[in-house]
């Protein structure tokens, strides 16, 4: 596919708003902005109001509407305009639905769009009020020719919040400047089953992992000026049979505990504006028409102050899907009382027919005023009741030569991709591999860049093949990127199969190629891709985590060979790769790892990049193992009472380097005076510990290590995991060298949901935990909670603080090595 600009290719002037002849107070910059929205509010017709809380999709061109100048003379008075049924904004618009995402246009291009479409929203509208636009950014800012970043789960892989931080903010800023005001990330749902299609845009399976990588992504979005979307809120992940848009099947308990965390520190410390309600029901209600989730749960607990929107069409679906509504009217009443302001991407619900049932008494008009109040105040804070308001901002930069793909987004790229690389296995220390050695490359992933994205960025999102000539932007392929790091050692590649066709017929090159090598490298894995064309992404879940198609086949052949064969899984979910795995020499885990993965992916194998990811989900041992979390009860553990071993094959948390790491020095006590006479460190149920220890790189080569405190509550009221993630950080290296690092944990870190279902904070024994994954414990220590059981709120600590030394700190002693 080629990009299709239109004729005018370059922007135009940006729309301007200009000073209204007449002063309204809700024009003034100088005013609170409830007072300037309540002011507008006032003004406005039924049918305005509920403009602001519906988008428009402009995707068949019809995009040309007029408005007659006797319509823009009542703009302050609050007459309503003459009405004229060609008009297709007449009454104005909230939202503007993926005016970059639809269709590959040039950047000029979609620059001009924006601004004619917004020209079109402005002159419609008596108030001469312009639309929020919206768009993608889960793996970038979804637009051709703009980066491609790594998916989700390599942010949660990178275990570096402050890199996805940074990237967040790169991604925000060629939003700004291409006049984006709005984008639909991130996914906060914590993978709950790794056969749902969507765990490539999960952070991962750790509540606290999510929650902080996703904060991170939220704070450098907003730090933008781009409002970020929490989805999907919530409970999608946990899909019945991993099926998108299943209904789930998930106790209050877990739910309060595993699923809402990420969503409420996001709001606590990213101060996310907006929301999208999931899809899914459970226990038969609807989340969109659940108001003690959108309304009691987020707004009254939570402190949500922003605006809720609709996943596409999810308003629709409480009629046609989940059939707890008769009509689109009925539809929009149940959303708009559960506490959706937005519906996305048209207005199939909150137009007529909820213009309908409001006229004929059926629905409260005060309910469309309070979710026009929240867009509008929205609208407010963004500039866009402003004079002098610009389609493109003035001060966001231009958009210069290097386009939506500058260096600098290159670079984040690359670095993110390289700490999302996880080395699983390294047996008799195949990696790196030297230069001289003969490489054969087999495998279907290796020679397509397509390969290294996930569903969400444009390429995949709009469903092109992998025999593409263009993309969009350069990204090296695996093979691409071996050769020019290998240069002549990769002396040939045979792919073997497909990554969906169960057709075996090419197996036999591919053992040939292999038969002539030193070292054998198979790239295998996923296609991502959208609805059933591929095997990872939105709607294309699998029956089992076997790898698709013939690939187990391909694996299966080329480990009977003598050479070493070191397998590279380019994935957006964990696969069991079976009795293969004990054959193979070292296995390298990277999950969609961008534009800039096949590079990164070259360079760890080479050495040149040192392996410092960690899995965000564990990696089964068995295809049929789900679903399964680290995050489980004894009672889930292996048992002599059930043929079926759930150990995974690779733990949370694992994640191996070319170097190896000490812990050592394990150090408890309470972070406020006290007495220390205790036989161990003794808080009160409201007093925070700090837990310190000394990591030391104990090899030859500089590594990162990351180092993981979990925590384990042997008696609770209610069953609780055996282990659960509650703090990390990453610690760089140099041979010999040693750091201390510290966590300042809070009581409330130990909340959890007991047994009358409020939160609470437990009196009794804490056991600690440190280490390099959730099975690789190197430091164990205890913790005692002293005095009253004690309920918590919305204002407990939701994170561990960590610090770690600077250089030159004392090294471990020896056998604590």
């Amino acid at each position: 596919m080629n990009p299709t600009d239109p004729a005018a290719a370059e922007p135009s002037a940006p729309i301007i708003i200009a000073t209204p002849a007449e002063s309204a107070r809700w024009r003034d910059p100088a005013l609170p902005v409830g007072e300037r929205v309540a002011d507008l509010l006032a003004r406005m017709t039924l049918d305005e109001k509920l403009a602001q809380i519906t988008s428009a999709w402009p995707r068949d061109g019809n995009d040309q509407v007029t408005v007659a100048p006797e319509d823009r003379e009542h703009a302050d008075t609050g007459a309503a305009p003459a009405r004229d049924d060609g008009l297709r904004f007449r009454h104005g618009l909230g939202h503007l639905t993926r005016v970059f995402g639809s269709a590959p246009l040039g950047r000029d291009a979609g620059v001009a769009r924006l601004i004619m479409l917004q020209d079109q929203v402005i002159s419609g509208s008596r108030f001469g009020l312009p639309a929020i636009v919206h768009e993608e950014c889960l793996t970038g800012f979804t637009a051709w020719t703009a980066t491609v970043f790594p998916a989700p789960l390599a942010w949660g892989a990178s275990f570096n919040p402050a890199v996805v931080r940074d990237m967040a903010a790169a991604i925000g800023r060629s939003m700004r400047a291409a006049g984006v005001h709005q984008g639909l990330a991130p996914v906060l749902d914590v993978a709950r089953d790794a056969r749902w299609g969507r765990v490539e845009e999960t952070i991962g399976e750790d509540p606290y992992l999510v929650g902080v990588i996703g904060t991170a992504y939220v704070q450098g979005l907003q730090s933008a000026g781009v409002i970020a979307t929490l989805k999907h809120f919530a409970g999608y992940s946990a899909s019945r049979a991993g099926r998108n848009h299943a209904p789930v099947d998930i106790g209050p308990r877990e739910f309060a505990d595993v699923i809402l965390p990420p969503f409420e520190l996001a709001i606590a410390q990213g101060g996310a504006r907006s929301v999208m309600a999931s899809y899914t029901s459970i226990d038969g209600l609807p989340s969109s028409a659940d108001a003690g989730l959108l309304t009691r749960t987020l707004r009254d607990e939570f402190g949500f102050d922003g605006v809720v929107v609709s996943d596409y069409r999810a308003i629709s679906f409480l009629h046609s899907m989940h059939r707890v509504a008769g009509s689109p009217a009925d539809a929009a009443a149940l959303a708009l009382r559960a506490g959706i302001d937005m519906e996305l991407p048209d207005q199939a619900c909150y137009g007529p027919p909820l213009a309908e049932a409001i006229m004929a008494g059926e629905v409260a008009q005060s309910l469309a005023d309070r979710s026009a109040t929240r867009v509008l105040r929205q609208k407010c804070e963004l500039g866009m009741m402003d004079p002098g308001w610009s389609a493109i901002p003035v001060d966001a930069g231009n958009l210069d030569s290097a386009g939506l793909d500058p260096p600098e987004h290159r670079r984040l790229a690359r670095v993110l991709a390289e700490q999302s690389i996880v080395l699983l296995a390294n047996n008799d220390r195949a990696l790196p591999l030297r230069k001289d050695v003969r490489l054969a490359v087999v495998g279907p992933l290796a020679s397509d860049p397509l390969a290294l994205f996930g569903c969400y960025s444009f390429p995949r999102h709009l469903g092109y093949r992998s025999d593409s000539e263009e993309i969009g932007v350069a990204a090296p392929s695996v093979l691409a990127a071996l050769r020019t790091e290998f240069g002549d050692a990769v002396a040939g590649y045979e792919p073997g199969c497909e990554v969906r066709s169960h057709d075996t017929s090419g197996i036999a090159a591919a053992v040939a190629v292999a038969r002539e090598s030193d070292v054998v490298i198979a790239v295998l894995g996923d296609e991502s891709g959208m609805f059933g064309k591929g095997t990872s992404g939105e709607g294309c879940d699998a029956v089992d985590l076997r790898l698709p198609g013939a690939q187990q086949d391909l694996l299966e052949a080329i480990t009977e060979l003598d050479q070493p064969v070191i397998l590279v899984l380019i994935t957006g979910r964990p696969y069991a790769i079976g009795a293969a795995a004990s054959r193979l020499a070292a296995i390298v885990q990277a999950f969609l790892p961008g534009e800039e993965g096949g590079t990164a992916i070259a360079g760890v194998l080479s050495g040149r990049v040192g392996p410092s990811g960690k899995l965000p989900i564990e990696i089964p041992a068995h295809s049929g193992s789900q679903p399964s979390s680290y995050l489980h009860v004894p009672l889930a553990s292996k048992t002599d009472v059930s043929s079926v071993d759930p150990t995974p094959l690779f733990p949370f948390g694992h994640g191996l380097s070319y170097t190896t790491f000490g812990y050592g020095s394990l150090a408890v006590h309470p972070a406020a005076p006290g007495p220390h006479d205790q036989p161990d460190c003794v808080i009160p149920t409201d007093g925070a510990a700090e837990i310190s220890c000394l990591v030391e790189n104990t090899g030859t080569c500089e590594g990162t290590e990351v180092v993981q405190l979990y925590l384990d509550d042997p008696v609770a009221q209610v069953a609780r995991p055996e282990r659960y993630l509650t703090g990390f950080t990453r610690v760089e290296l140099a041979p010999g060298e040693a750091r201390r690092v510290v966590f300042q944990l809070h009581a409330d870190r130990t909340a959890f949901h007991g047994l009358d279902g409020t939160r609470i904070v437990e009196p009794g024994l804490i056991e600690i935990g440190i280490g390099g994954s959730s099975a690789d414990i190197r430091l164990s220590g205890t913790l005692t909670l002293e005095g009253k059981q004690r309920v918590v709120g919305s204002d407990r600590v939701l994170t561990t603080p960590v610090s770690v030394s600077s250089p030159g700190a004392p090294p471990l002693p020896e056998d604590e090595k």
